[in-house]
């Protein structure tokens, strides 16, 4: 579902359709295209119309200023320029049902009004969501700066290249869905008195950490963790003590799946590669994050013995790696795994980990590392989408803001960790 706080009214069905209105009567059998049309409204009739609408390929329905979509689970060819020429511009009962219209609704609105905008999209897991945020960005970058200004051009370019690195970083593939957001994702788009874009900003939250040491059977972990084992190059490869095969690392195939049909991880690694470019990172800060990528590949992999008040690694080697990843010393490595600090009485004790303590320490430290990661990886992204110098002048006149705020699909898990509880 998508929706827009805008400005627009639509008469009432007591009073007659406009000739405007009736454009929402599309031809015998394709349905209604706005669901207030109905005969009856109720649920079965508003299914079976999805359903009628779907099946002649047509995904999306009104329900006055709400969009319901449907996904297709396929590519269709409706998001071209000519469709952005055909949209641009237009009231949206104007035209048949489309997210477009949507878009540009909500961008009109801010500019008529100058006041702030707002679209929200919800829906199950699956249902969309991640790439109908994906097509409004596209359609406000297409409307948008005429004239082509270098500094409007860069944040465009920013905003669209930012959801390759979030998908990357923060998606994975679950039973529903083969890219499925695993957090939330609110974003700010600032304009200029012109209605071009001048910067941004992405606020985050429930990044789902447990699925980088658990994956229920059939998932992946994140997708950057088989993009690096299978795009890096050799010396990279190396470089990280990596294996091509993602069975070999127990975060990565916990779940039982390490490939998924529709997804190219060695093209989509030189996409992300391409994205961090655009989106400012430095080659040393790339270089890190694919160090840390690898040390959490590798903590995994580190094993414990001994008994229920103390343990050691038992693979030292593997803990070795890991120490020069992080660029820490085994000792402190080790100690950090298998010991834990007690305060008592104003005295400080160190105690022994249990060999399942040192687990959970291990699995601790491996999401933790990620969170961090992926915390960083946005607010770097928001330093590049930050309105820069004259931007901020009062020449400019008031800027005004379009928010984007993808919610996070609800599922229900054979295992429901925490982060589900908070969805």
């Amino acid at each position: 579902f998508f929706f827009h706080t805008g400005e627009h009214s639509f008469p009432s069905r007591r009073g007659g359709l406009s000739a405007e209105m009736a454009l929402f009567q599309n031809a015998v059998g394709t349905g209604v295209g706005d669901a207030i049309l109905l005969e009856n409204i109720d649920e079965d009739s508003f299914k079976e119309n999805l359903k009628t609408r779907f099946a002649k390929g047509l995904i999306y329905t009104y329900i006055g200023e709400v969009v319901v979509a449907v996904n297709p689970y396929r590519t269709l060819p409706m998001y071209g320029d000519d469709k952005v020429k055909e949209y641009k511009g237009r009231e949206m009962y104007e035209r048949s049902p489309h997210i477009f219209a949507l878009a540009d609704a909500a961008y009109r609105a801010m500019k008529r009004r100058n006041q702030d905008t707002c679209i929200v999209i919800s829906g199950e897991s699956g249902a969309g969501k991640t790439e109908a945020s994906k097509i409004i960005m596209r359609y406000i970058a297409a409307v948008t700066n005429p004239s082509r200004q270098k500094d409007i051009e860069r944040t465009k370019t920013t905003l669209l290249q930012s959801n390759a690195v979030l998908e990357a970083f923060g998606n994975a593939k679950t039973n529903r869905n083969d890219n499925s957001s695993r957090f939330g994702k609110y974003m700010d788009i600032n304009f200029d008195f012109k209605g071009d874009p001048v910067g941004g900003h992405i606020s985050n939250y429930l990044l789902e950490k447990s699925r980088v040491v658990h994956q229920q059977d059939g998932e992946r972990n994140f997708h950057i963790f088989y993009q690096l084992l299978t795009g890096c190059s050799d010396q990279m490869q190396r470089e990280l003590y990596l294996s091509r095969n993602a069975t070999d690392f127990i975060f990565a195939s916990a779940g039982n799946t390490t490939k998924v049909s529709g997804i190219d991880d060695h093209r989509d690694f030189a996409a992300v590669n391409n994205a961090l470019q655009q989106t400012g990172f430095s080659r040393e800060q790339v270089r890190t994050l694919w160090y840390i990528v690898a040390s959490i590949l590798h903590l995994g992999n580190l094993r414990f013995s001994g008994t229920a008040d103390s343990s050691e690694c038992s693979n030292m080697q593997q803990l070795q790696v890991v120490a020069e990843l992080l660029g820490c010393s085994v000792d402190d490595v080790h100690k950090a795994l298998t010991t834990r600090v007690v305060a008592a009485a104003g005295q400080y004790v160190e105690k022994k980990h249990g060999v399942k303590a040192a687990i959970h320490a291990r699995d601790a430290l491996a999401k933790a590392l990620y969170d961090r990661t992926f915390s960083f990886v946005v607010s770097s992204i928001n330093s590049a989408l930050q309105v820069r110098g004259d931007d901020k002048g009062s020449h400019t006149g008031k800027q005004t803001v379009i928010g984007v705020l993808d919610i996070y699909g609800f599922e229900i898990f054979e295992m429901n960790s925490f982060e589900q509880l908070c969805i």
